[in-house]
């Protein structure tokens, strides 16, 4: 079998190595190019197997990801150990030196292709702390309020909260923090040139509460463009390693309808919300109580399953504002019976409405737990905290034991 391969390489090696890929044997040296966008539209149009990389501008991990969605492996050629660390930082795996011909030769060889086919993939996880994502449908039901919330209750045991909402942000807005920081668009960028987890997470999250740091969305929505899927999915590893606990506010679309307008790779604004679901280990999905509420909430889960069904995360389902006055009398029971029957939902979590709290932590920027200790929606949020803490453990421990099962047997 013939390995087709491009070389993008910078630099007076240039010469040599396309000459002892050419005489390689099994090797077919598709193209030299003369930089990354010549070689991404040749990957594009399928006429490679390996990706030959050289460190050049323009490159980061993004690109390195785009090469692989394609179904292209890449090997980076690094002049220093300098360059080796930075190709490794972007993701790619295997990392030779220039001047070594033949281990070059050798590893294009070897190369297997790995294409990512499912954007809801679960990209591999690192050891470390639990992700928690909260989503929700359209409607505005409260997903930042209880993102927000549930952070700061879980606030004790170390958390990062990121707002990765690019329709419409308000993580900063609803706890008092400036919007006009970098926070998660920094961040992004610096995972993607490689930085490690304490310059990405730390240079750019802003102290809200005791044991709660903050990584603020998009000033604007209309930069949604700089957080692509390959950023965040090295973003969630960062914060990990970095971080007991890490909750997520999501938009609220699944869509992935990019490919039916455009004829190529084509950005994704949804990028966020998927990749953020789909490195999850815990889902809550919040609903309000009016009937349209629950109505977008039944759809909403099956919305849900239907995009991330590889996803390995537990859905944790919250009915946000619950009041009798448009549920009817004993209105806990009604919205679990009213989810037990249209989506067969087993457990169901119910906030109440409580404005009073509501409308005094909305004036002052602060959570619940600050304007009412012992409010109803503080004691909510608590026996919610309680209970995700419960299966981040379990999904902390079942990611351990699956690392333990992958690691080599010692001799």
């Amino acid at each position: 079998m013939v390995t087709s391969v491009l070389l993008a390489v910078a630099g007076s090696d240039e010469g040599v190595l396309a000459q002892a890929l050419d005489a390689a044997p099994g090797v077919h040296l598709a193209r030299r190019c003369a930089d990354l966008g010549e070689a991404l539209a040749v990957a594009e149009a399928g006429r490679a197997d390996v990706a030959v990389l050289s460190l050049q501008p323009h490159l980061d991990g993004v690109t390195v990801a785009e090469f692989v969605a394609m179904g292209v492996a890449v090997i980076g050629v690094g002049r220093s150990p300098v360059e080796t660390r930075a190709l490794a930082g972007f993701g790619v795996e295997v990392v030779v030196d220039a001047r070594e011909v033949a281990a070059l030769v050798a590893a294009v060889a070897g190369a297997k292709a790995t294409p990512v086919a499912r954007e809801l993939s679960p990209p591999p996880r690192v050891a470390g702390g639990a992700l928690v994502a909260v989503w929700g449908p359209t409607g505005a039901p409260g997903r930042t309020s209880v993102a927000v919330n549930l952070s700061a209750a879980l606030a004790p045991e170390g958390v990062l909260l990121i707002d990765a909402d690019t329709y419409g942000g308000a993580v900063a807005q609803a706890l008092g923090l400036a919007d006009e920081t970098p926070g998660i668009a920094g961040a992004a960028r610096d995972a993607t040139r490689g930085a490690p987890s304490g310059d990405a997470i730390v240079r750019y999250a802003s102290a809200a509460l005791p044991g709660l740091r903050v990584l603020t969305g998009l000033p604007r929505a209309s930069r949604w463009p700089e957080l692509a899927a390959a950023s965040l999915d090295r973003l969630w590893d960062l914060a990990r390693a970095e971080s007991a606990l890490t909750v997520v506010d999501c938009g609220f679309c699944l869509e992935q309808d990019e490919d039916l307008a455009y004829d190529t790779r084509a950005p994704r604004r949804n990028a966020a919300t998927l990749s953020a679901l789909a490195a999850a280990d815990v889902v809550v999905v919040v609903g309000s109580s009016e009937p349209l509420g629950i109505q977008r909430l039944v759809h909403a889960l099956s919305d849900l399953a239907d995009a991330a069904e590889s996803a390995a995360a537990t859905p944790v389902v919250v009915v946000n504002r619950v009041r009798a006055a448009v549920v009817g009398n004993n209105p806990d029971r009604q919205v679990a019976d009213a989810l037990a029957r249209f989506a067969s939902t087993p457990e169901v979590w119910t906030v109440p409405w409580d404005p009073r709290t509501a409308d005094a932590a909305t004036l002052r920027g602060a959570t619940w737990r600050e304007c009412a200790p012992r409010g109803p929606g503080t004691r909510a949020m608590d026996a919610l905290a309680a209970h995700v803490l419960a299966l981040c453990g379990a999904s902390a421990r079942a990611r351990v034991a699956a690392g333990a099962q992958r690691a080599p047997v010692p001799d």
